[in-house]
């Protein structure tokens, strides 16, 4: 695996993790905890922020990294 695709992954994937924990908790106050993740679509959102995360988070932090350090 490529540097770039270790960081995008883990970048990324960070971003992604935190943002499915962060929006699950503002929504308990709407819905309980079991209710959201008995919920179908709780798993789609939760991918598609993941692949958000890596594929564009990722990639254009990587290429700001290494605008940064070409300088």
């Amino acid at each position: 695996m490529t540097e770039r695709w270790k960081y995008q992954l883990k970048t990324g994937g960070f971003w992604g993790v935190f943002m499915i924990v962060f929006s699950t908790v503002l929504a308990l106050k709407e819905k309980p905890f079991a209710s959201q993740i008995a919920d179908y679509n709780y798993y789609i959102r939760a991918v598609g922020v993941l692949l958000f995360g890596v594929f564009v988070l990722g990639y254009s932090s990587w290429k700001s990294k290494t605008k940064r350090e070409s300088k």
